[in-house]
C-alpha cells in the first residue's frame, strides 16, 4: 500500500498512514473548509487498509482541536476500525491530548463510549 501523508496547515491536520513502519495518525487542528473532501483520502486510504489489515492495528489520534465537521469524520474512522474488529481483527485507538485540555480528553472518552474499540487515554505535556 502506497504512504498517505498529508502535511498540515493552520486548518487541516497532519495526517501519516503508513503501513509498513505501522504509522496510522492523525495530528495538529482539524477544521478544514471542506472537510469531506478533505478526509476522502484518508477514508479511501482506510478503506483499503481494512481488506488486509496489519496483525494490530494501533491508531494514533493527537488533536489539539477540531471543529463540528470533523468530529463527524471521527466517528467515521472509528466506525470503521468497529468493523474491522467485528471481522476478528485487532485494533486499538490512542487518543493523545495535553493534560490541562479536559475538553480534548472528554471527546476521547466520549468516542470511546459510542464504539466498541479499545481505547487508550494519553496525556502529555
Amino acid at each position: 500500500m502506497e504512504i498517505l501523508k498529508i502535511e498540515s496547515t493552520e486548518d487541516s491536520p497532519q495526517i501519516v498512514l503508513d503501513r509498513e513502519s505501522n504509522i496510522l495518525e492523525i495530528s495538529g487542528r482539524s477544521l478544514p473548509e471542506d472537510v469531506n473532501t478533505f478526509y476522502e483520502p484518508m477514508m479511501s486510504w482506510i478503506e483499503e487498509y481494512a481488506k488486509d489489515p496489519l496483525d494490530v492495528t494501533v491508531f494514533n489520534f493527537k488533536l489539539t482541536y477540531f471543529n463540528t465537521a470533523s468530529s463527524k469524520i471521527i466517528l467515521d474512522i472509528l466506525t470503521q476500525f468497529e468493523e474491522m474488529i467485528e471481522e476478528g481483527h485487532e485494533v486499538m485507538v490512542r487518543w493523545h491530548y495535553p493534560e490541562e485540555d479536559e475538553d480534548m480528553m472528554e471527546a476521547g472518552e466520549e468516542y470511546s463510549e459510542m464504539v466498541d474499540v479499545p481505547f487508550e487515554m494519553v496525556s502529555y505535556s
